[in-house]
Protein backbone atom coordinates (compact mmCIF):
# COMPACT_ATOMS: atom_id res chain seq x y z
CA UNK A 1 0.00 0.00 0.00
CA UNK A 2 0.96 3.48 -0.77
CA UNK A 3 -0.07 6.79 0.42
CA UNK A 4 0.89 10.32 0.01
CA UNK A 5 0.39 12.55 3.00
CA UNK A 6 1.33 16.34 2.92
CA UNK A 7 1.42 17.35 6.36
CA UNK A 8 0.66 21.34 7.29
CA UNK A 9 1.54 22.54 10.42
CA UNK A 10 2.40 25.99 12.06
CA UNK A 11 5.81 26.74 13.93
CA UNK A 12 5.36 29.92 15.53
CA UNK A 13 9.01 31.23 17.39
CA UNK A 14 9.76 34.71 17.62
CA UNK A 15 7.19 35.51 15.03
CA UNK A 16 8.02 33.24 12.89
CA UNK A 17 5.01 31.30 11.03
CA UNK A 18 6.24 28.57 8.37
CA UNK A 19 4.02 26.01 6.54
CA UNK A 20 5.66 22.48 6.40
CA UNK A 21 4.96 20.14 3.52
CA UNK A 22 6.43 17.02 2.77
CA UNK A 23 5.66 15.05 -0.46
CA UNK A 24 6.95 12.07 -0.22
CA UNK A 25 5.67 8.79 0.31
CA UNK A 26 5.37 6.22 3.08
CA UNK A 27 5.35 2.45 1.54
CA UNK A 28 5.20 -1.31 2.88
CA UNK A 29 8.77 -2.23 3.78
CA UNK A 30 9.43 -3.92 0.37
CA UNK A 31 12.82 -6.18 2.02
CA UNK A 32 10.39 -7.91 5.08
CA UNK A 33 12.58 -11.20 3.63
CA UNK A 34 15.61 -9.19 5.12
CA UNK A 35 15.60 -10.42 9.06
CA UNK A 36 17.46 -7.29 9.82
CA UNK A 37 15.01 -4.81 8.31
CA UNK A 38 11.45 -7.34 9.28
CA UNK A 39 11.25 -5.74 12.17
CA UNK A 40 9.91 -1.91 10.15
CA UNK A 41 6.60 -1.91 8.34
CA UNK A 42 7.37 1.99 7.37
CA UNK A 43 9.44 2.81 4.79
CA UNK A 44 10.65 6.24 2.47
CA UNK A 45 12.59 5.61 -0.56
CA UNK A 46 14.33 9.01 -0.20
CA UNK A 47 15.45 9.89 -4.21
CA UNK A 48 16.19 6.41 -4.70
CA UNK A 49 19.21 6.31 -2.80
CA UNK A 50 18.18 6.78 0.83
CA UNK A 51 16.07 4.44 2.88
CA UNK A 52 14.12 5.59 5.69
CA UNK A 53 12.61 2.52 7.97
CA UNK A 54 10.49 2.83 11.53
CA UNK A 55 8.42 0.92 13.57
CA UNK A 56 5.01 0.75 13.78
CA UNK A 57 4.79 2.94 16.47
CA UNK A 58 6.48 6.21 14.82
CA UNK A 59 3.95 8.50 13.50
CA UNK A 60 3.58 9.02 9.82
CA UNK A 61 4.25 12.41 10.66
CA UNK A 62 8.07 12.22 12.24
CA UNK A 63 8.81 9.20 9.50
CA UNK A 64 7.80 11.75 6.78
CA UNK A 65 9.61 14.66 8.69
CA UNK A 66 12.74 12.12 8.52
CA UNK A 67 12.47 11.96 4.71
CA UNK A 68 11.96 15.19 4.36
CA UNK A 69 15.29 16.07 5.93
CA UNK A 70 17.16 13.25 4.20
CA UNK A 71 15.96 14.72 1.04
CA UNK A 72 17.00 18.21 1.20
CA UNK A 73 20.39 17.76 2.44
CA UNK A 74 20.97 15.34 -0.59
CA UNK A 75 19.20 17.71 -3.23
CA UNK A 76 19.37 20.99 -1.49
CA UNK A 77 18.37 22.86 -4.17
CA UNK A 78 14.68 21.00 -4.53
CA UNK A 79 14.63 20.49 -7.65
CA UNK A 80 14.17 16.69 -7.66
CA UNK A 81 17.20 15.40 -8.10
CA UNK A 82 20.71 14.56 -5.91
CA UNK A 83 22.86 17.27 -6.04
CA UNK A 84 26.09 14.75 -6.51
CA UNK A 85 25.45 12.51 -8.60
CA UNK A 86 28.48 10.55 -7.52
CA UNK A 87 27.34 10.91 -4.03
CA UNK A 88 23.81 9.33 -4.73
CA UNK A 89 25.55 6.22 -6.54
CA UNK A 90 27.72 5.64 -3.47
CA UNK A 91 25.27 6.06 -1.41
CA UNK A 92 23.10 3.78 -3.56
CA UNK A 93 25.55 1.04 -3.93
CA UNK A 94 26.19 0.97 0.10
CA UNK A 95 22.34 0.84 0.83
CA UNK A 96 22.45 4.30 3.05
CA UNK A 97 19.63 4.00 5.25
CA UNK A 98 18.21 5.70 8.97
CA UNK A 99 16.33 2.96 11.40
CA UNK A 100 14.14 5.16 13.29
CA UNK A 101 13.27 2.95 16.91
CA UNK A 102 10.51 3.75 19.70
CA UNK A 103 12.94 3.61 22.12
CA UNK A 104 16.85 2.67 22.91
CA UNK A 105 17.61 -0.63 23.47
CA UNK A 106 14.19 -2.37 22.40
CA UNK A 107 13.62 -5.37 20.34
CA UNK A 108 13.64 -4.09 17.37
CA UNK A 109 16.83 -2.34 17.80
CA UNK A 110 18.01 -5.49 19.48
CA UNK A 111 17.54 -7.66 16.37
CA UNK A 112 18.23 -5.01 14.07
CA UNK A 113 21.77 -4.99 15.20
CA UNK A 114 22.54 -8.50 15.41
CA UNK A 115 21.17 -9.22 12.04
CA UNK A 116 21.95 -6.02 10.06
CA UNK A 117 25.45 -6.77 7.77
CA UNK A 118 25.59 -3.60 5.83
CA UNK A 119 27.89 -0.88 5.36
CA UNK A 120 24.84 1.63 5.33
CA UNK A 121 23.51 2.36 8.70
CA UNK A 122 26.25 4.53 10.50
CA UNK A 123 23.24 6.23 12.79
CA UNK A 124 20.09 6.03 14.44
CA UNK A 125 17.06 8.11 15.30
CA UNK A 126 14.79 7.49 18.05
CA UNK A 127 11.04 8.25 18.55
CA UNK A 128 12.01 11.10 21.65
CA UNK A 129 14.74 12.92 19.87
CA UNK A 130 12.39 14.10 16.69
CA UNK A 131 10.31 17.09 16.73
CA UNK A 132 9.02 18.24 13.07
CA UNK A 133 7.90 21.68 14.42
CA UNK A 134 11.99 22.43 15.28
CA UNK A 135 13.93 20.54 12.22
CA UNK A 136 17.33 20.05 13.57
CA UNK A 137 17.13 22.46 16.68
CA UNK A 138 19.94 21.27 19.09
CA UNK A 139 18.32 19.62 21.82
CA UNK A 140 14.87 19.06 20.17
CA UNK A 141 15.41 17.63 17.04
CA UNK A 142 17.97 15.19 16.07
CA UNK A 143 17.13 14.71 12.56
CA UNK A 144 19.58 16.75 10.55
CA UNK A 145 22.44 15.28 12.73
CA UNK A 146 21.76 11.39 12.61
CA UNK A 147 20.80 11.53 8.70
CA UNK A 148 23.60 14.17 7.95
CA UNK A 149 26.18 11.49 9.81
CA UNK A 150 25.02 8.80 8.00
CA UNK A 151 25.30 10.89 4.32
CA UNK A 152 28.80 12.02 5.20
CA UNK A 153 30.07 8.54 6.25
CA UNK A 154 28.35 6.37 4.24
CA UNK A 155 28.79 8.83 1.09
CA UNK A 156 31.09 11.62 1.37
CA UNK A 157 34.25 10.30 3.19
CA UNK A 158 34.25 7.29 0.59
CA UNK A 159 33.55 9.67 -2.90
CA UNK A 160 36.05 12.32 -1.89
CA UNK A 161 38.48 10.60 0.29
CA UNK A 162 41.13 13.57 0.01
CA UNK A 163 39.20 15.76 0.92
CA UNK A 164 36.94 13.67 4.30
CA UNK A 165 38.65 10.75 4.60
CA UNK A 166 38.77 10.07 8.59
CA UNK A 167 42.06 8.65 9.48
CA UNK A 168 44.96 10.48 11.21
CA UNK A 169 46.66 12.92 8.34
CA UNK A 170 44.56 11.44 5.60
CA UNK A 171 42.81 14.70 4.37
CA UNK A 172 41.91 17.73 4.47
CA UNK A 173 39.55 17.54 6.77
CA UNK A 174 41.53 15.98 9.21
CA UNK A 175 44.38 18.39 9.02
CA UNK A 176 41.72 21.04 9.49
CA UNK A 177 40.12 19.09 12.68
CA UNK A 178 43.51 18.59 14.06
CA UNK A 179 44.15 22.84 14.21
CA UNK A 180 40.23 23.03 15.36
CA UNK A 181 41.41 20.85 18.70
CA UNK A 182 44.61 22.10 19.02
CA UNK A 183 46.81 18.91 17.89
CA UNK A 184 46.56 15.93 16.99
CA UNK A 185 45.07 13.63 19.65
CA UNK A 186 44.16 10.03 18.75
CA UNK A 187 42.70 9.96 22.50
CA UNK A 188 41.04 12.48 24.34
CA UNK A 189 43.11 15.00 25.56
CA UNK A 190 42.94 16.50 29.28
CA UNK A 191 42.38 19.34 28.80
CA UNK A 192 42.34 20.76 25.94
CA UNK A 193 44.86 23.05 24.71
CA UNK A 194 43.28 26.46 25.60
CA UNK A 195 42.66 27.60 21.60
CA UNK A 196 41.18 24.87 20.71
CA UNK A 197 37.68 25.50 19.44
CA UNK A 198 36.40 21.98 18.81
CA UNK A 199 36.60 19.67 22.47
CA UNK A 200 34.32 17.46 21.59
CA UNK A 201 35.18 14.54 25.43
CA UNK A 202 33.16 11.60 24.84
CA UNK A 203 36.03 9.13 25.61
CA UNK A 204 33.68 6.08 23.19
CA UNK A 205 34.11 8.19 20.57
CA UNK A 206 37.34 7.60 19.06
CA UNK A 207 39.69 9.87 16.20
CA UNK A 208 37.56 8.87 13.42
CA UNK A 209 34.41 9.22 15.39
CA UNK A 210 35.78 12.89 16.13
CA UNK A 211 35.92 13.77 12.61
CA UNK A 212 32.08 13.26 11.81
CA UNK A 213 31.21 14.92 14.62
CA UNK A 214 33.31 17.96 13.41
CA UNK A 215 32.19 17.47 10.02
CA UNK A 216 28.47 17.76 11.45
CA UNK A 217 29.47 21.05 13.48
CA UNK A 218 31.00 22.20 10.82
CA UNK A 219 28.51 22.02 8.02
CA UNK A 220 25.35 23.26 10.57
CA UNK A 221 27.38 26.26 11.58
CA UNK A 222 27.82 27.38 8.23
CA UNK A 223 23.64 26.47 7.69
CA UNK A 224 23.01 28.74 10.82
CA UNK A 225 21.47 26.63 12.65
CA UNK A 226 23.07 26.86 16.07
CA UNK A 227 22.87 30.49 15.79
CA UNK A 228 20.99 31.43 18.86
CA UNK A 229 22.25 32.08 22.26
CA UNK A 230 21.03 29.49 24.09
CA UNK A 231 22.39 26.64 21.49
CA UNK A 232 25.47 28.32 21.73
CA UNK A 233 25.80 28.17 25.73
CA UNK A 234 24.42 24.58 25.46
CA UNK A 235 27.18 23.58 22.99
CA UNK A 236 29.93 25.72 24.59
CA UNK A 237 31.75 22.98 26.11
CA UNK A 238 31.83 20.99 22.41
CA UNK A 239 31.95 23.74 19.65
CA UNK A 240 32.72 27.29 20.29
CA UNK A 241 32.05 29.10 16.32
CA UNK A 242 27.96 28.26 16.36
CA UNK A 243 27.09 31.19 14.30
CA UNK A 244 28.05 31.02 10.55
CA UNK A 245 29.80 34.11 10.81
CA UNK A 246 32.16 33.18 14.03
CA UNK A 247 32.92 29.62 11.86
CA UNK A 248 34.03 30.98 8.89
CA UNK A 249 36.38 33.56 10.49
CA UNK A 250 37.55 30.97 13.10
CA UNK A 251 37.49 27.94 11.28
CA UNK A 252 38.88 28.82 7.68
CA UNK A 253 40.40 25.44 6.42
CA UNK A 254 37.08 24.28 7.08
CA UNK A 255 34.83 27.14 5.77
CA UNK A 256 36.71 26.45 2.48
CA UNK A 257 36.41 22.81 2.30
CA UNK A 258 32.84 22.71 2.93
CA UNK A 259 31.57 25.51 1.08
CA UNK A 260 34.16 24.28 -1.68
CA UNK A 261 31.47 23.67 -5.00
CA UNK A 262 33.24 20.91 -6.24
CA UNK A 263 32.30 18.66 -2.71
CA UNK A 264 28.55 19.87 -3.60
CA UNK A 265 27.97 19.45 0.18
CA UNK A 266 24.62 21.13 1.37
CA UNK A 267 24.38 24.85 1.89
CA UNK A 268 21.06 25.43 3.30
CA UNK A 269 19.48 24.10 6.58
CA UNK A 270 16.26 21.44 6.21
CA UNK A 271 13.43 22.76 7.78
CA UNK A 272 11.02 20.14 7.03
CA UNK A 273 9.42 21.25 4.11
CA UNK A 274 10.16 18.84 0.60
CA UNK A 275 8.31 19.24 -2.14
CA UNK A 276 10.60 19.95 -5.07
CA UNK A 277 9.93 22.99 -6.91
CA UNK A 278 13.46 25.15 -6.33
CA UNK A 279 11.22 27.40 -3.99
CA UNK A 280 10.53 28.24 -0.10
CA UNK A 281 6.85 28.92 1.23
CA UNK A 282 6.13 30.85 4.56
CA UNK A 283 3.95 33.33 6.48
CA UNK A 284 4.80 37.11 7.44
CA UNK A 285 1.74 36.65 9.48
CA UNK A 286 -1.62 34.31 9.76
CA UNK A 287 -3.08 36.35 6.63
CA UNK A 288 0.03 37.08 4.80
CA UNK A 289 1.65 33.56 2.99
CA UNK A 290 3.98 34.05 0.41
CA UNK A 291 6.66 31.97 -1.94
CA UNK A 292 10.19 32.82 -2.44
CA UNK A 293 12.27 31.01 -5.55
CA UNK A 294 14.76 30.35 -6.32
CA UNK A 295 16.58 29.07 -3.68
CA UNK A 296 19.88 29.24 -5.31
CA UNK A 297 19.91 32.81 -7.01
CA UNK A 298 22.10 33.85 -9.98
CA UNK A 299 20.70 37.23 -10.54
CA UNK A 300 17.09 37.82 -9.57
CA UNK A 301 15.15 36.34 -6.32
CA UNK A 302 11.44 36.45 -6.73
CA UNK A 303 9.12 37.12 -4.30
CA UNK A 304 4.97 36.68 -5.09
CA UNK A 305 1.73 36.24 -2.68
CA UNK A 306 2.62 39.67 -0.47
CA UNK A 307 -0.81 41.61 0.58
CA UNK A 308 0.76 44.60 2.04
CA UNK A 309 3.59 46.92 2.35
CA UNK A 310 6.87 45.10 3.37
CA UNK A 311 10.30 45.53 3.91
CA UNK A 312 12.41 43.13 2.47
CA UNK A 313 16.52 43.20 4.05
CA UNK A 314 19.00 41.07 2.24
CA UNK A 315 22.14 40.20 5.22
CA UNK A 316 25.24 38.52 4.19
CA UNK A 317 27.48 36.26 6.53
CA UNK A 318 28.41 38.57 8.53
CA UNK A 319 25.46 39.97 9.73
CA UNK A 320 25.69 43.38 7.23
CA UNK A 321 22.74 44.39 5.43
CA UNK A 322 23.76 44.62 1.89
CA UNK A 323 20.46 45.23 0.39
CA UNK A 324 17.45 46.97 1.27
CA UNK A 325 14.17 47.55 0.14
CA UNK A 326 10.09 48.05 -0.03
CA UNK A 327 7.51 47.17 -1.87
CA UNK A 328 3.14 47.81 -1.94
CA UNK A 329 3.34 45.06 -4.24
CA UNK A 330 2.21 41.23 -4.16
CA UNK A 331 5.07 40.45 -6.41
CA UNK A 332 8.89 41.74 -5.89
CA UNK A 333 11.72 40.99 -7.97
CA UNK A 334 15.22 41.87 -5.82
CA UNK A 335 18.14 41.93 -8.04
CA UNK A 336 21.30 40.31 -6.76
CA UNK A 337 23.36 40.31 -10.00
CA UNK A 338 26.07 42.97 -8.15
CA UNK A 339 26.04 40.44 -4.88
CA UNK A 340 29.32 38.17 -4.56
CA UNK A 341 28.54 34.78 -4.39
CA UNK A 342 27.92 33.38 -0.86
CA UNK A 343 25.22 32.90 1.86
CA UNK A 344 22.63 35.65 2.48
CA UNK A 345 19.58 35.83 4.77
CA UNK A 346 16.46 37.19 3.72
CA UNK A 347 14.14 38.86 6.01
CA UNK A 348 10.95 40.16 5.10
CA UNK A 349 9.14 42.46 7.39
CA UNK A 350 5.42 44.09 7.89
CA UNK A 351 4.49 45.73 10.88
CA UNK A 352 6.01 43.38 14.12
CA UNK A 353 6.20 40.55 11.78
CA UNK A 354 8.62 39.24 10.63
CA UNK A 355 10.09 35.80 8.23
CA UNK A 356 13.28 34.67 7.65
CA UNK A 357 15.30 32.65 4.74
CA UNK A 358 18.17 31.48 3.60
CA UNK A 359 19.66 32.37 0.33
CA UNK A 360 22.39 30.84 -1.77
CA UNK A 361 23.52 33.01 -4.70
CA UNK A 362 25.52 31.63 -7.44
CA UNK A 363 28.12 33.01 -10.13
Amino acid sequence: MKFKLIILGVLIQANLFAQNIVCLTIESNPNLNDPALAVFPKYINVLDCFSIYAESSISDEKVLHAGAVAAELLDNDENGIVDDPLLKSQLQSNGALMPIFSQEGNNAENTFFTLYNGNGASAVLYNNEMDPTQTGYWGSDASVEEILHVINHVGHTNVYPAAFSMNPNSSLMTEAMDVARGGQFLSIPNPYPSEAWYHYDDQTCDYQCMAIEYMYWSIVSWMGILNDPSTCNGIANEWEPCSPALFQSTDVLMYNLITDPQYVLPQLAPDGNYCPNNSGTGMINELQEFIIYPNYADDVIHVDGLREKTQLFLTDATGRTVLKEETNSSAHDINVSSLNAGSYILNLKTGISQSTHKIIIRR
